[in-house]
């Protein structure tokens, strides 16, 4: 493990942010961490609850909202799709927090539930019922369907028709468990029952639930000698109102209170984790001292009852009518460990055909395997998950490195050290953030050996089964990026690209535009590979334009129908290779092409993108021998360069009812028809490479007529990429980076952001809106969106009226381009 950046708050002398006590954080699947810390103003002498929430990408760019709970915050919890966030805090208050406009810098509180007085001490959002399993000893297969599989398991709650009801579920300090469910008309009904009729103090609660639907709750008043204690609760709507029913389950002793010579060594339990949401068979207990701990982990297991021979005789037991009952088994327990501070469990759902101890040998150092124990010494742990045996240990400094048991002891005397008070590991344990003492967010990498020796291969591996993991899931993959090095970049996208290939049409086609938005991020990584990112993004913007302009099209009859006005128009192209675009515009069905003046123009400038992307392309056609430049993927495309014909005859059929809707192009000649000479020239490129497997080189007559474009038409500049302000790009040297909320960096001169310099306008030259193909000017006065991944800028408010350019805008409302968030920029933005 080692740091990959810190980032601090600013020194000020009249407020400062201090850490909450319980400090809490959570990370969501769209790799944002929310946190807490409380404002302290020394002139009022009061504190103000704050929640901060960022993205991975940008730290600086923290949006800290005043949560308004009138007490120490105790939870947060992510939903499962990362857009909402649940806050509670010690006076019974549950919130909800939404982004406002899917911003993610941008938050408001929607609603909330209520306990009055009563601390909630653990909140979990209800399950709906989706899990999707890694098989992490079948990594090697071609399948995705092998290698990740939907487990059967049922939501906590259904509506109509089983789909499953939002909701979350809470446990307060007096014993209490409230459910809240969101009802499709926005309202919340909420339900409070005790956990049992001998109602007791609650200190430490988690929830988890089981694939039946129902919902199982650990509890712990705090003491090791006490038990604890397991309940199973069901939830249902019946007339309208929410009804919890619970049930107690079997309960545990600690193993270590029942030692006679550590009875009375560790008096009390400080952590009581389930090792997974969906896990509720496995639990995770740590007993502390004022110096150090002890970790028990548990498993429960279904064992046959023993029955006395008396009863045998009468009634012998045969086969499966053996009675059976549900039972805590110890799976492993640590020695004596400094004091334990903060616990982080993996929240990779991996499926094991060996579930106990023995993991096959590749297998074994999977980074989902493991748990982060922190330390009061400044240290972190990671752990295996069932055997709690270390994989990987970081230290925070190299002065708190122990040599020897003297070392340790003066450690322990020299005063507090600065530790993590609460912890988090991202979706696919590749990194772990940690808000220590001081309120400073540190951001760790967990080597995919979790610290072992392993081959280039065997890494390689892991990281290409994780990204295969984020492909399937649709969550973001940031967290993997950070440990690839531009050595590594050519061959997990090429990897990447076989795996896929392997995958049957129907899912090639739903992961069609994740892969390409994962190669572009890839090859940021690399100065050798930076042009490609180049071309990722303008295949992403040709999907994109090739979809809604097809979507346009519609049957003349209402009653026609196999195939789709876009289907019959891709068929007919790629059967139709004449190089006359009007001869293959004969064979089509005009009356299908037929729209309104108005969608027409203002379609304008998406058509001229695509216009001034063919002229580019075909005039970098005599230039594709020298080195590596922007588009020249395309020019062996041949799915991508039947894609342009295809736009290239709708946007001529269209030319003809609306004229001014066309491409502008600067001519020398003004009879010249440029549309057909580019569609000539395209088809002829495109015949080159039609077939995947037999790809011809231009002929010289193509390149002479393609070396000729630039003296009969003005070759148009191409905006390639927006500024990427992000952090990653900055952290393969390996070295730490420090940061300060609030504040961007001024990291300049790194070898990889200088190369992207030939791509991007320089700062002062007009911007552009990149998703609308609009420009904005040197300075815009309208409020702009940026995406947290690959910077890509938009306007934040819609200009446009007309419906067919507002369902083009809708496509982008949550997620740009390439599938990351978006943030608000300020007015400034240069």
């Amino acid at each position: 493990m080692d740091l990959a950046y810190v980032c601090e708050w600013e020194k000020k002398l009249k407020s400062n942010h201090c850490p909450s006590i319980p400090l809490v954080c959570a990370w969501s699947c769209r790799n944002l961490i929310a946190f807490t810390t409380d404002l302290k103003n020394e002139e009022e002498k009061d504190l103000t609850h704050m929640v901060h929430i960022i993205d991975t990408e940008h730290p600086w760019d923290v949006y800290s909202v005043n949560s308004g709970h009138t007490e120490v915050i105790t939870c947060l919890e992510w939903d499962q799709s990362g857009s909402r966030l649940l806050s509670a805090d010690a006076d019974g208050h549950i919130k909800c927090w939404s982004m406002t406009d899917h911003l993610a810098n941008s938050w408001e509180n929607t609603v909330g539930s209520l306990v009055e007085g009563d601390p909630v001490v653990a909140l979990s959002w209800l399950h709906n019922g989706v899990k999707l399993a890694l098989h992490v000893e079948k990594s090697g297969a071609s399948n995705f369907g092998e290698k990740f599989s939907r487990v059967k398991f049922s939501p906590s709650l259904t509506l109509f028709g089983g789909k499953p009801m939002e909701g979350w579920i809470a446990v307060t300090i007096s014993g209490l468990v409230t459910v809240s469910l969101l009802k499709p008309n926005g309202q919340v009904l909420t339900s409070t029952e005790s956990l049992c009729r001998l109602r007791c103090r609650v200190a430490l609660a988690d929830v988890a639930f089981t694939g039946g639907g129902n919902i199982v709750v650990a509890t712990s008043d705090g003491s090791s000698t006490s038990p604890v204690q397991f309940y199973k609760v069901c939830v249902s709507v019946v007339n309208e109102k929410c009804k919890i029913d619970t049930e107690i389950l079997p309960s545990l002793f600690m193993r270590c209170t029942t030692d006679p010579a550590r009875k009375d060594k560790y008096p009390a339990i400080t952590h009581l984790k389930f090792l997974a949401r969906d896990m509720s068979e496995q639990v995770l207990l740590c007993a502390s001292n004022q110096n150090s701990s002890i970790v028990e982990c548990w498993s429960l297991r279904k064992e046959g009852l023993p029955v006395n021979n008396i009863f045998q005789q009468i009634s012998p037991v045969v086969g499966d009518k053996q009675p059976m009952i549900l039972k805590w088994r110890i799976l492993s327990a640590t020695n004596d460990l400094d004091r334990v501070s903060a616990v982080a469990l993996p929240k990779l759902p991996i499926s094991l055909t060996n579930t106990d101890l023995k993991v096959a040998n590749d297998t074994k150092f999977f980074p989902g395997l493991g748990l982060a124990l922190a330390f009061h010494d400044g240290s972190v742990h990671i752990v295996h998950r069932l055997s709690l045996q270390t994989m990987a240990v970081f230290y925070s400094s190299s002065s708190q490195r122990p040599v020897d048991e003297q070392t340790i002891k003066r450690q322990r005397t020299a005063g507090p050290l600065v530790h993590f008070k609460a912890m988090q590991l991202s979706w696919t344990s590749l990194a772990l953030a940690g808000i220590d003492s001081h309120g400073k967010l540190s951001m760790l990498r967990i080597s995919p050996s979790m610290g072992h020796v392993l081959d280039m291969n065997m890494s390689l591996r892991h990281l290409l089964f994780l990204l295969e993991y984020c492909m399937v899931t649709g969550y973001d993959w940031w967290d993997i990026l950070l440990h690839v090095q531009p050595n590594m970049v050519q061959n997990l996208v090429e990897k990447l690209h076989e795996e896929y290939m392997r995958q049957n049409a129907a899912l090639q086609q739903v992961l069609s535009t994740r892969i390409v938005a994962m190669k572009a991020s890839l090859c940021k990584l690399s100065s050798s590979t930076i042009a490609r990112v180049c071309d990722y993004h303008a295949k992403l913007f040709l999907i994109a334009i090739s979809c809604t302009l097809k979507s346009l099209l519609r049957p003349h009859f209402l009653n026609t129908p196999d195939k789709s006005p876009g289907d019959r128009l891709t068929e007919i192209c790629s059967k139709i290779t004449d190089i006359d675009i009007d001869k293959v515009m004969i064979n089509l069905k005009t009356e299908e092409f037929v729209l309104e003046m108005t969608t027409l123009q203002s379609l304008q400038q998406l058509i001229q993108w695509v216009g001034d992307f063919v002229l580019y392309l075909l005039a970098s056609l005599p230039n594709q021998g020298s080195p590596v430049r922007p588009g020249h993927s395309f020019l062996r495309d041949g799915a991508s360069l039947g894609m342009f014909r295809e736009l290239m005859v709708v946007i001529r059929i269209w030319g003809l009812l609306k004229p001014s809707c066309l491409p502008v192009y600067t001519a020398t000649s003004d009879t010249q028809d440029s549309m057909s000479l580019l569609f000539r020239l395209l088809t002829k490129l495109w015949l080159c490479c039609r077939e995947e497997s037999h790809i011809t080189e231009p002929d010289d007559t193509l390149i002479d007529e393609c070396c000729l474009l630039p003296s009969q038409l003005l070759i148009p500049n191409i905006d390639w990429l927006p500024i990427n302000d992000g952090i990653i790009s900055k952290l393969q040297n390996k070295q730490l980076v420090r940061l300060q909320f609030g504040k961007a960096p001024g990291l300049v001169g790194h070898t990889v952001s200088s190369q992207f310099d030939a791509f991007v306008r320089a700062p002062g030259q007009p911007k552009i809106d990149h998703l609308r193909r609009l420009h904005l000017g040197a300075y815009p006065t309208e409020e702009c969106k940026s995406c947290t991944r690959c910077g890509c800028v938009t306007m934040l408010k819609s200009p446009n009226k007309v419906t067919a350019v507002k369902q083009w805008e809708q496509r982008w409302i949550k997620n740009c381009l390439c599938g990351g968030l978006w943030r608000r920029m300020p007015l400034s933005y240069s």
